[in-house]
């Protein structure tokens, strides 16, 4: 078969990939896309479409830096990609919640809130602690066990389908090419850069990026890169259309943009099991109900479940390999939060060859200063 030449290919379709080869997608050089297509566990799938800030970050101070960056930047990005395909990603920033059901829940997350902000002079994350009347004015119709929440002016939500749809036509519409059913199974390293073995044929590249998801953890030893990643099981319900009653996304619930509700906080260690469970289902819709009570009026349209990347940590990993320069990983959980972040920021550095420095606490090697300790 034909080899595909490219200067750089990014391995995975998901959000992370499309980001960023979106923003690479710049005139300056041949971007390829390689998507598995429909066959890949793709936590793009059960994405809940959040933008969000108030509880990313604690041991890593970083990443709450990180993750408000993507999101100050959310507003700009969502306008250039308008701009560039026409689709419209519903993106709106009106501040996001976290409900606490019983004052034992409530008194955690507060302790949790005052650890993240304390970890360093540097975050400054704007969050308030609402009792359950002050919750009720700003979120009308909620339960009478929501015992408070708590409430931060810098999340948002987005409509992730759009997302993805749009990320994919703006690297075509900017010159790249995104090329489907493209299953990477091996990566050799050439004297001109690399050679990715799909079943189509060989691509050809002189840069990679390895945003494969769960996929990277095969991948990144090819290129002496470590990409430590576990499946986390994540289910969702969404119900049938409604009339506009939330005007905030919570963390575990939101009204979508075309007025469904979804419904989703399960964290389950199941490896690569996607069934959907009933009595997971019955807990979160549980939950969901006690919450906003006028819920269960509703039906339920579909439910489904995913699979989230997860590190040992759990935060993301970025790095360009040693032994093979222009090879680079970039893995996450938070591809909506984070695609503009992908797009603006990381899109270049990898552009320009370097990583920067304010990267580097995301690298691999954190693992193996925690395994010596």
């Amino acid at each position: 078969m034909a080899s595909t030449n490219c200067d750089i290919a990014v391995v995975g379709g998901g959000l992370v990939g499309a980001a960023i080869a979106y923003g690479m997608s710049d005139g300056k050089a041949h971007v390829a896309l390689l998507d598995e297509g429909d066959v890949a566990l793709r936590a793009s799938r059960g994405n809940f479409a959040l933008v969000w800030v108030q509880s990313k970050g604690l041991g890593l101070p970083d990443y709450a830096l990180w993750t408000r960056r993507s999101s100050d930047a959310w507003q700009g990005f969502a306008q250039t990609l308008q701009d560039d395909t026409g689709i419209d990603c519903a993106f709106s920033r009106p501040g996001g919640f976290t409900l606490c059901l019983g004052e034992d829940e409530l008194q955690t997350r507060v302790d949790q809130m005052k650890r993240l902000h304390n970890q360093s002079p540097l975050m400054n994350l704007p969050y308030e602690i609402m009792d359950h009347a002050q919750t009720a004015q700003a979120l009308p119709g909620i339960g009478p066990s929501v015992a408070g929440s708590v409430f931060c002016p810098l999340d948002g939500h987005a409509n992730s389908l759009r997302l993805l749809r749009a990320l994919h036509l703006g690297v075509a519409r900017r010159g790249g090419v995104v090329l489907g059913d493209r299953s990477v199974s091996d990566i050799v390293p050439t004297s001109s850069g690399f050679r990715l073995a799909t079943k189509q044929g060989p691509v050809e590249a002189g840069r990679i990026v390895l945003a494969a998801g769960l996929g990277n953890a095969a991948l990144a030893p090819k290129v002496g890169l470590r990409a430590p990643v576990r499946p986390l099981k994540g289910e969702i319900v969404v119900t049938e259309r409604t009339a506009p009653f939330l005007h905030h996304p919570v963390v575990n619930l939101r009204q979508t943009d075309e007025g469904g509700v979804m419904l989703g906080d399960s964290q389950e260690d199941s490896g690569f099991d996607t069934s959907v469970r009933p009595g997971v289902i019955a807990t979160i819709a549980a939950r969901a109900v006690a919450m906003f009570p006028h819920l269960a009026a509703l039906n339920v349209v579909r439910s489904w479940a995913a699979l989230r990347v997860m590190s040992p940590d759990g935060f993301p990993i970025y790095q360009q390999s040693n032994s093979h320069p222009g090879a680079f990983l970039a893995t996450c959980h938070s591809g909506v939060t984070l695609a503009a972040a992908h797009a603006q920021t990381l899109a270049p550095a990898i552009l320009a060859g370097t990583l920067p420095q304010d990267l580097a606490p995301f690298a691999a090697s954190r693992f193996d200063v925690q395994t010596a300790a």
